[in-house]
């Protein structure tokens, strides 16, 4: 890797999970990790591992199987914290620990307690303990862009000479500016002694919508390694924009010049959907890159100019994201071998006993729709996406509402492989679906919200159901598709509460969110 590459780290799987709702189950981390590889990204922060156990296994599972990333664990400057981290990343084939402490006056006096020399002290003996686990170590001044910049010298020298290679500057609350935070990255590499053999690092969030735009601003001043998610999700307003930030540099040469990442830009999109899949958090329609509106043209002149060349208002392809351009794409006459290439094309990894599956599915929506869509195909994988530890399975639903008398809902589901069948009464069909599910599985959660979306036009559309559920503080979302509005209704619900189940049944512990 050349001097002016971006190593872009990834960090979907442990500070975008800390978006409200988007954490996920074993699995689904797997899945997501293995897209992320084939996008190319150069780091996986794969999680937190001494926050939970969940979160251990996790960071566990994703080392032992995904092999050309690094593979990186988040860990405090503790003793434990460093340890865990080293035991997660055992199977890794490129480990790294990323370990942090706050260094600005605030957190200091409010959160740690600490004076300054303490601090110094810890950065230095955590940093030699993560170097003796592992050869490739990050160091992360938290709250860096509200810290005092001499007192981040120090902190950073200290952290440099015990062995970090990486030196992370995060802006954690979203304060700064990208004029400010050039300046910072600048005034940091002239100033710490031997910065030449380091990574500079940025972690920027979008508190102010800046999160991108600082990212940018930082590599313009010398940073190469910038830290972001998918779609940008994150806790509060979000994390800098994995996409947005990879087509600047790649659109904007003019700009960044000899400047790039090393990012499969054509995996961008299936990257996308599979999150959004996944958490069951759409992307906004005017998101940029990614949106559904990104590359749609309604006013007249707009749709005139691209006709006549697609340069006059787009600055980049759907193609070169990985948005394919044919949008009908399948029927109920297609074989496996086509069905096989357009989940390539999609991005989609469908293997063995799933992809068997996924055709079945595939065939019975083409017996009822006219055509298939590439959403549809989509949504039917995403489905496919169950943690082998599930202990909830929806089976057959029968409902019978109307205006002739009270809904009701005969619901079967298998607990921990027993079957259980019940019927209930509720105001509405939805309700009475919930309720039989709440009973069978004993749940004490609490249904927060339940939003139903057609996955494609027309009236043969595939729905797509996601609910909000919460328990104990923990909130989860869980998607289904069907094509009975009703019956994804029932298996987002049981999605959930498997999640939920999931988190339960793994040991929690008090740990901040980190940088």
């Amino acid at each position: 890797m050349s001097e002016d590459s971006i190593r872009i780290f990834d960090t979907t799987l442990r500070d975008g999970e800390q978006s409200p709702g988007c954490s996920m189950n074993h699995q689904e981390k797997l899945t997501l990790a293995r897209q992320l590889e084939r996008l190319g990204v150069d780091i996986i922060e794969a999680g937190f591992p001494i926050a939970s156990e969940g979160d251990f296994e996790s960071v566990v599972a994703v080392a032992a199987e995904v092999r050309g990333p690094v593979i990186c664990g988040l860990a405090r400057t503790g003793v434990e914290d460093i340890a865990r981290a080293g035991q997660a990343l055992e199977k890794a084939a490129k480990p790294r620990i990323h370990t942090f402490i706050a260094t600005s006056d605030i957190h200091l006096e409010y959160k740690l307690r600490m004076t300054r020399e303490q601090v110094l002290e810890e950065v230095d003996r955590a940093v030699r303990q993560a170097r003796g686990l592992v050869d490739d170590v990050e160091f992360s001044a938290e709250d860096a862009t509200r810290s005092d910049r001499d007192y981040l010298v120090q902190v950073f020298s200290a952290a440099l000479e015990a062995g970090a290679s990486t030196l992370n500057v995060p802006d954690t609350v979203g304060y700064t500016t990208p004029d400010e935070y050039a300046a910072l990255i600048s005034y940091l590499r002239e100033q710490i002694p031997g910065s030449d053999k380091a990574i500079f690092s940025v972690h920027c969030h979008n508190d102010l919508g800046l999160a991108v735009a600082n990212s940018l601003a930082a590599v313009g001043a010398g940073a190469r390694q910038v830290e972001c998610t998918v779609n940008g999700i994150g806790e509060r307003a979000g994390n800098t924009s994995l996409e947005e930030v990879v087509m600047s540099i790649r659109t904007r040469k003019d700009r960044f010049p000899g400047v790039d990442t090393e990012i499969n830009a054509r995996e961008i999109y299936p990257a996308s959907r599979l999150l959004s899949s996944i958490t069951g958090v759409s992307v906004q329609p005017n998101k940029a890159i990614v949106g559904d509106n990104a590359f749609a043209h309604e006013a007249g002149i707009h749709q005139d100019g691209v006709l006549k060349a697609a340069i006059t208002y787009e600055i980049m392809t759907p193609e070169s994201i990985g948005r394919a351009s044919n949008e009908l794409v399948l029927g109920k006459h297609s074989g496996r071998h086509a069905f096989r290439e357009r989940l390539d094309e999609l991005g989609l990894s469908v293997e063995g006993d799933e992809f068997e599956k996924a055709f079945v599915r595939f065939k019975n929506l083409a017996d009822a729709k006219k055509t298939i869509f590439n959403e549809d195909i989509e949504a039917i994988v995403a489905d496919m996406v169950e943690a082998d530890d599930d202990r909830f399975e929806l089976g057959e639903l029968s409902i019978t509402c109307g205006t002739f008398g009270t809904p009701s809902a005969t619901v079967e589901i298998k607990v921990d492989g027993v079957n259980r069948k019940v019927t209930s009464l509720g105001v509405g069909p939805v309700d009475a679906i919930f309720k039989g599910i709440s009973e069978l599985t004993e749940t004490k959660s609490v249904l927060e919200k339940y939003q139903v979306h057609a996955v494609t036009a027309g009236l043969d559309a595939l729905g797509e159901v996601s609910v909000t559920v919460s328990e104990e503080g923990r909130r989860v979302i869980g998607r289904g598709a069907h094509e009975d509005v009703l019956v994804a209704s029932g298996k987002a619900y049981v999605h959930a509460l498997n999640k939920l189940e999931w988190h339960k049944q793994r040991r929690q512990v008090t740990a901040p969110k980190g940088i």
